[in-house]
Order: C-alpha cells, then sequence, then structure tokens
C-alpha cells in the first residue's frame, strides 16, 4: 500500500464534500417522505440519516482512533442495525437529525485535519474482519458515506415514482 494517495486530510476533504452532497440531497425533504420506507424491511431517509450520525460519533472516528493510538485497546461494541430500532430512529425529528450528524462530521473533520502525518499501517485484530489497518478503516469511513449517497439517491427516486409521480409511470427517463 506504499502506493497510495490517502491521507486523513484527504479523507477530510472527502468526508467534507459527501457532508455537503448528502445535506443537499436531504435539504427539501419533508417529515411524511423522511419517514417513508419501500418496504417495512427498508430504511427511511430519517433512519439513513441517524445511522450516519452514530457511526461517525460511534463507529468510524472512535476505531481510526483507537486503532492509531491505542491498538491493543478493545474497541467498544456497535450495533448498527439493531440501533435503528432500538434508538428510534425513524421517531426522531428530521431537521435536528441532520444538523446533529453535520455536527460530529464538521468535529470529525477537523480532527482528522489535525492529525498530521500518521501510521495508516497500525493495525488491530477485528473478529469478523481479521487484521484492520488503519488505512483500511479510513478507506471504509468514506466509502460508507458513498454507499448511503447510493441509498439516498433511491430512496429520492422511489419516493418520487411510488407516490409523488403515481400513477404517472416515468420510465421513458430509462431504468433504475
Amino acid at each position: 500500500m506504499s502506493n497510495s494517495h490517502l491521507t486523513p486530510t484527504l479523507a477530510a476533504m472527502h468526508l467534507e464534500q459527501q457532508a455537503i452532497a448528502i445535506e443537499k440531497m436531504v435539504i427539501g425533504v419533508h417529515p411524511e417522505q423522511a419517514r417513508w420506507k419501500p418496504t417495512p424491511d427498508d430504511w427511511s431517509i430519517l433512519e439513513v440519516i441517524n445511522h450516519l450520525y452514530d457511526e461517525e460519533r460511534d463507529d468510524f472516528r472512535q476505531r481510526f482512533d483507537l486503532t492509531l493510538h491505542h491498538p491493543d485497546q478493545e474497541w467498544p461494541p456497535i450495533h448498527p442495525s439493531q440501533w435503528a430500532v432500538e434508538r428510534r430512529y425513524n421517531e426522531r425529528e428530521f431537521a435536528p437529525s441532520i444538523q446533529a450528524w453535520l455536527a460530529e462530521r464538521s468535529t470529525s473533520v477537523r480532527w482528522l485535519r489535525s492529525l498530521g502525518e500518521v501510521d495508516l499501517t497500525s493495525a488491530r485484530r477485528h473478529p469478523q474482519f481479521g487484521s484492520m489497518t488503519a488505512g483500511e478503516l479510513l478507506a471504509a469511513w468514506v466509502a460508507h458515506d458513498r454507499l448511503h449517497i447510493r441509498q439516498l439517491n433511491e430512496l429520492g427516486y422511489l419516493y418520487w415514482r411510488n407516490v409523488e409521480a403515481y400513477p404517472w409511470d416515468p420510465g421513458y427517463a430509462g431504468d433504475w
């Protein structure tokens, strides 16, 4: 991985840009749409935003810090899929949820930019993924946003197709 361009500063730039993109994607969403789910097993936009908040605070930033600075210390357990129900994501207020996530993201970006040069080969053992380096964790942090940008885009499309445009078929636009 010596040819990698990844640094905490580069990751911070991507995380900051992705926060802007996510905020723009959800800024005009009304509460009904924020709570809407295509199926009972799918997440709503509100659940995605609250998941991003908890992942920012309780997963990526914390685990990246521990991997860099305390690789022998155990990571606190996380349960993202359970948290959506246990923490009642879909019952929360939408605008404050967005603002809480953006505040956590801002904290992460500032912290990442303050790190300077770090050893991204620092590793620890993950029970599911085996040996995990700080670089892999940092790469996953940025990728995690991109996966949820795709999810938010799909939720927006499905809401448009199934609720707002219905009964009109938007198929002329192309295949999803």
